[in-house]
Protein backbone atom coordinates (compact mmCIF):
# COMPACT_ATOMS: atom_id res chain seq x y z
CA UNK A 1 0.00 0.00 0.00
CA UNK A 2 3.12 2.55 0.69
CA UNK A 3 4.24 1.48 -2.54
CA UNK A 4 1.20 2.79 -4.57
CA UNK A 5 1.12 5.78 -2.34
CA UNK A 6 4.63 6.67 -3.08
CA UNK A 7 4.30 5.88 -6.99
CA UNK A 8 1.61 8.56 -7.10
CA UNK A 9 3.27 11.25 -5.13
CA UNK A 10 6.17 10.77 -7.36
CA UNK A 11 3.89 10.63 -10.73
CA UNK A 12 2.66 14.47 -9.54
CA UNK A 13 5.89 15.74 -8.65
CA UNK A 14 7.50 14.75 -12.22
CA UNK A 15 4.24 16.43 -13.75
CA UNK A 16 4.45 19.60 -12.08
CA UNK A 17 8.23 19.73 -13.11
CA UNK A 18 7.12 18.84 -16.91
CA UNK A 19 4.25 21.46 -16.88
CA UNK A 20 6.15 24.00 -15.39
CA UNK A 21 8.91 23.97 -18.23
CA UNK A 22 6.26 24.13 -20.78
CA UNK A 23 3.98 26.96 -19.38
CA UNK A 24 6.29 29.60 -17.37
CA UNK A 25 7.73 32.54 -19.82
CA UNK A 26 11.12 33.52 -19.65
CA UNK A 27 12.43 31.02 -17.29
CA UNK A 28 15.58 31.94 -15.53
CA UNK A 29 15.60 35.35 -16.58
CA UNK A 30 15.70 38.12 -13.85
CA UNK A 31 17.55 38.44 -10.30
CA UNK A 32 15.29 38.62 -6.49
CA UNK A 33 16.30 42.59 -6.01
CA UNK A 34 17.58 43.90 -3.03
CA UNK A 35 15.38 46.11 -0.98
CA UNK A 36 16.55 48.72 1.54
CA UNK A 37 14.04 49.51 4.11
CA UNK A 38 15.91 52.58 5.15
CA UNK A 39 16.04 55.25 2.59
CA UNK A 40 13.04 55.86 -0.15
CA UNK A 41 13.71 55.86 -3.32
CA UNK A 42 12.88 59.15 -5.36
CA UNK A 43 10.12 58.89 -7.75
CA UNK A 44 11.85 58.50 -11.33
CA UNK A 45 12.33 61.11 -13.91
CA UNK A 46 11.63 59.18 -17.08
CA UNK A 47 13.75 59.20 -19.88
CA UNK A 48 13.06 59.44 -23.59
CA UNK A 49 13.74 56.34 -25.34
CA UNK A 50 13.76 55.26 -29.10
CA UNK A 51 10.14 54.83 -30.61
CA UNK A 52 8.55 57.01 -27.82
CA UNK A 53 5.67 59.29 -29.11
CA UNK A 54 5.48 63.02 -28.25
CA UNK A 55 3.27 65.76 -27.88
CA UNK A 56 5.22 68.83 -28.45
CA UNK A 57 2.95 72.30 -28.17
CA UNK A 58 5.02 76.04 -28.30
CA UNK A 59 2.43 78.83 -26.47
CA UNK A 60 3.47 82.28 -26.63
CA UNK A 61 1.02 85.45 -25.81
CA UNK A 62 1.40 86.02 -28.77
CA UNK A 63 0.23 83.33 -31.08
CA UNK A 64 1.60 84.28 -34.58
CA UNK A 65 5.23 84.10 -32.79
CA UNK A 66 5.11 80.34 -31.54
CA UNK A 67 2.97 79.25 -34.57
CA UNK A 68 6.48 78.33 -36.95
CA UNK A 69 6.79 75.65 -33.59
CA UNK A 70 4.08 73.94 -33.97
CA UNK A 71 3.17 71.17 -36.27
CA UNK A 72 -0.60 71.35 -37.90
CA UNK A 73 -3.26 69.88 -36.81
CA UNK A 74 -4.58 66.70 -38.39
CA UNK A 75 -8.07 67.31 -39.18
CA UNK A 76 -10.79 65.28 -38.19
CA UNK A 77 -13.21 63.15 -40.58
CA UNK A 78 -15.10 65.07 -43.12
CA UNK A 79 -13.08 68.16 -42.25
CA UNK A 80 -12.39 69.82 -45.49
CA UNK A 81 -9.37 72.46 -43.65
CA UNK A 82 -7.19 72.32 -40.79
CA UNK A 83 -5.85 74.87 -38.85
CA UNK A 84 -2.04 75.85 -38.62
CA UNK A 85 -0.62 77.28 -35.60
CA UNK A 86 -1.23 77.24 -31.65
CA UNK A 87 -1.75 73.77 -31.01
CA UNK A 88 -3.80 75.46 -28.11
CA UNK A 89 -6.07 76.45 -30.77
CA UNK A 90 -10.01 76.16 -29.87
CA UNK A 91 -12.96 75.22 -32.37
CA UNK A 92 -10.17 73.84 -34.57
CA UNK A 93 -11.65 70.60 -34.45
CA UNK A 94 -8.21 68.90 -35.09
CA UNK A 95 -6.10 66.84 -33.19
CA UNK A 96 -2.45 66.98 -32.30
CA UNK A 97 0.62 65.70 -34.65
CA UNK A 98 3.09 63.43 -32.68
CA UNK A 99 7.09 63.76 -32.79
CA UNK A 100 8.65 59.90 -33.29
CA UNK A 101 11.82 59.60 -32.06
CA UNK A 102 13.95 57.37 -34.64
CA UNK A 103 16.27 54.80 -34.29
CA UNK A 104 19.05 57.12 -33.59
CA UNK A 105 17.31 58.88 -30.92
CA UNK A 106 15.91 62.06 -32.65
CA UNK A 107 13.19 64.35 -33.83
CA UNK A 108 12.46 66.80 -36.63
CA UNK A 109 11.64 70.21 -35.07
CA UNK A 110 10.05 73.03 -37.37
CA UNK A 111 12.86 75.30 -37.45
CA UNK A 112 15.27 74.06 -35.71
CA UNK A 113 15.33 70.69 -37.73
CA UNK A 114 17.20 67.19 -35.69
CA UNK A 115 17.45 67.50 -32.11
CA UNK A 116 18.80 64.67 -30.26
CA UNK A 117 16.11 63.72 -27.66
CA UNK A 118 16.98 59.97 -26.35
CA UNK A 119 17.99 59.67 -22.96
CA UNK A 120 16.51 63.01 -22.08
CA UNK A 121 13.65 63.99 -19.69
CA UNK A 122 10.89 66.00 -20.87
CA UNK A 123 12.50 68.84 -18.89
CA UNK A 124 15.24 68.40 -20.13
CA UNK A 125 13.95 68.65 -23.85
CA UNK A 126 11.62 71.08 -22.84
CA UNK A 127 14.76 73.66 -21.81
CA UNK A 128 16.89 72.32 -24.71
CA UNK A 129 13.71 74.13 -27.17
CA UNK A 130 13.50 76.81 -25.25
CA UNK A 131 17.08 77.89 -25.03
CA UNK A 132 17.28 77.34 -29.08
CA UNK A 133 14.31 79.28 -29.79
CA UNK A 134 14.34 82.09 -27.02
CA UNK A 135 15.74 84.78 -27.99
CA UNK A 136 17.03 83.97 -31.16
CA UNK A 137 13.15 83.27 -32.95
CA UNK A 138 10.90 84.48 -30.29
CA UNK A 139 11.41 87.70 -28.29
CA UNK A 140 8.76 86.97 -25.39
CA UNK A 141 9.48 83.97 -23.15
CA UNK A 142 7.39 80.85 -24.52
CA UNK A 143 5.91 78.27 -22.51
CA UNK A 144 6.63 74.53 -24.02
CA UNK A 145 4.69 71.74 -23.10
CA UNK A 146 5.78 67.95 -23.39
CA UNK A 147 3.76 64.82 -22.59
CA UNK A 148 3.69 61.53 -24.06
CA UNK A 149 1.47 59.79 -26.81
CA UNK A 150 2.11 56.28 -25.88
CA UNK A 151 2.93 55.72 -22.21
CA UNK A 152 2.07 52.07 -21.79
CA UNK A 153 2.67 48.92 -19.79
CA UNK A 154 2.60 45.60 -20.12
CA UNK A 155 0.65 43.63 -17.46
CA UNK A 156 0.23 39.63 -18.39
CA UNK A 157 -0.10 36.42 -16.76
CA UNK A 158 -1.88 35.65 -14.41
CA UNK A 159 -4.17 38.71 -13.65
CA UNK A 160 -7.82 38.83 -14.68
CA UNK A 161 -7.50 41.38 -17.45
CA UNK A 162 -4.11 41.41 -19.07
CA UNK A 163 -3.26 43.81 -21.40
CA UNK A 164 -1.18 46.63 -22.59
CA UNK A 165 -2.31 49.60 -20.48
CA UNK A 166 -1.80 53.26 -21.64
CA UNK A 167 -1.17 55.38 -19.12
CA UNK A 168 -2.57 59.16 -19.24
CA UNK A 169 -0.54 60.92 -16.57
CA UNK A 170 2.40 59.13 -17.25
CA UNK A 171 3.16 57.73 -13.46
CA UNK A 172 1.93 54.37 -12.18
CA UNK A 173 2.96 52.25 -9.53
CA UNK A 174 3.32 48.58 -9.85
CA UNK A 175 0.19 47.80 -8.37
CA UNK A 176 -1.80 50.84 -9.59
CA UNK A 177 -1.07 48.66 -12.70
CA UNK A 178 -1.78 45.11 -11.27
CA UNK A 179 -5.33 46.98 -10.72
CA UNK A 180 -5.75 48.49 -13.74
CA UNK A 181 -5.07 44.43 -15.15
CA UNK A 182 -8.13 43.62 -12.46
CA UNK A 183 -5.57 42.52 -9.81
CA UNK A 184 -3.79 38.97 -9.35
CA UNK A 185 -5.62 36.20 -9.73
CA UNK A 186 -5.80 33.11 -6.62
CA UNK A 187 -3.32 31.26 -9.25
CA UNK A 188 -0.76 33.80 -9.84
CA UNK A 189 2.60 33.87 -7.38
CA UNK A 190 2.91 36.96 -5.59
CA UNK A 191 6.89 36.22 -4.60
CA UNK A 192 8.33 35.97 -7.85
CA UNK A 193 6.91 38.73 -10.13
CA UNK A 194 8.75 39.07 -13.07
CA UNK A 195 9.57 43.07 -14.59
CA UNK A 196 11.07 43.70 -17.84
CA UNK A 197 12.29 47.34 -18.18
CA UNK A 198 14.94 49.06 -21.03
CA UNK A 199 17.63 51.34 -19.62
CA UNK A 200 20.02 52.99 -21.68
CA UNK A 201 19.14 50.95 -24.75
CA UNK A 202 19.57 47.66 -22.73
CA UNK A 203 16.59 45.26 -21.37
CA UNK A 204 16.74 44.12 -17.84
CA UNK A 205 14.75 42.31 -16.01
CA UNK A 206 14.52 41.37 -12.17
CA UNK A 207 12.13 39.54 -9.49
CA UNK A 208 9.83 41.19 -7.22
CA UNK A 209 8.20 39.86 -4.07
CA UNK A 210 4.93 41.93 -4.08
CA UNK A 211 4.22 40.78 -0.35
CA UNK A 212 7.55 42.65 0.74
CA UNK A 213 6.66 45.83 2.43
CA UNK A 214 9.96 47.39 1.13
CA UNK A 215 9.24 47.90 -2.14
CA UNK A 216 7.15 50.90 -1.83
CA UNK A 217 10.64 52.96 -0.91
CA UNK A 218 12.65 50.91 -4.15
CA UNK A 219 12.90 52.06 -7.58
CA UNK A 220 10.54 49.67 -8.41
CA UNK A 221 7.84 50.63 -7.28
CA UNK A 222 6.79 53.26 -10.21
CA UNK A 223 6.85 51.81 -13.33
CA UNK A 224 8.63 53.51 -15.89
CA UNK A 225 7.33 53.71 -19.79
CA UNK A 226 6.94 50.22 -21.79
CA UNK A 227 7.68 47.99 -18.56
CA UNK A 228 6.46 44.70 -18.88
CA UNK A 229 5.28 42.78 -16.14
CA UNK A 230 4.80 39.09 -16.12
CA UNK A 231 3.37 37.12 -12.85
CA UNK A 232 4.12 33.70 -13.45
CA UNK A 233 1.30 31.10 -12.71
CA UNK A 234 1.86 28.63 -9.28
CA UNK A 235 2.44 24.87 -9.64
CA UNK A 236 -1.09 23.97 -9.12
CA UNK A 237 -1.92 26.06 -12.18
CA UNK A 238 0.84 25.22 -14.60
CA UNK A 239 -0.25 21.41 -13.60
CA UNK A 240 -3.73 21.91 -14.67
CA UNK A 241 -2.80 24.18 -17.52
CA UNK A 242 -0.23 21.58 -19.00
CA UNK A 243 -2.33 18.29 -18.16
CA UNK A 244 -4.11 16.63 -21.13
CA UNK A 245 -7.56 14.98 -20.95
CA UNK A 246 -6.37 11.48 -21.21
CA UNK A 247 -3.75 12.42 -18.39
CA UNK A 248 -6.63 13.96 -16.68
CA UNK A 249 -8.73 10.97 -16.47
CA UNK A 250 -5.91 8.89 -15.74
CA UNK A 251 -4.56 10.72 -12.77
CA UNK A 252 -8.00 10.54 -11.44
CA UNK A 253 -8.42 6.73 -12.41
CA UNK A 254 -5.24 5.70 -10.22
CA UNK A 255 -6.74 7.99 -7.58
CA UNK A 256 -9.78 6.52 -7.38
CA UNK A 257 -7.50 2.89 -7.32
CA UNK A 258 -5.69 4.12 -4.69
CA UNK A 259 -9.10 5.31 -2.64
CA UNK A 260 -10.67 1.54 -3.26
CA UNK A 261 -7.06 -0.52 -2.72
CA UNK A 262 -7.23 1.60 0.75
CA UNK A 263 -10.95 0.86 1.50
CA UNK A 264 -10.58 -2.90 0.66
CA UNK A 265 -7.37 -3.07 3.00
CA UNK A 266 -8.75 -1.62 6.30
CA UNK A 267 -11.94 -3.45 5.74
CA UNK A 268 -10.23 -7.34 5.05
CA UNK A 269 -8.19 -6.54 8.63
Amino acid sequence: MKKIYFFFIVLLTITSCKTNKQIVYLQNSGNPISLNDSVASPIPDARLKVGDLLTITVNATTSEAAQPFNLPLIPQTGMESYVQGNASANGSGGSLQNYLIDTNGNIMFPILGKIEVAGLSKNELSETIYSKIYPRYIKEEPIITIRYANFKVSVLGEVNSPGVLKIDNEMVSIFEAIAMAGDLSIYGKRDNVLLIRENDGKRVSVRIDLRDKRLIDSPYYYLQQNDILYIQPNNPKSRSSALSTAETISISVIGTLISLTSLLVNLLR
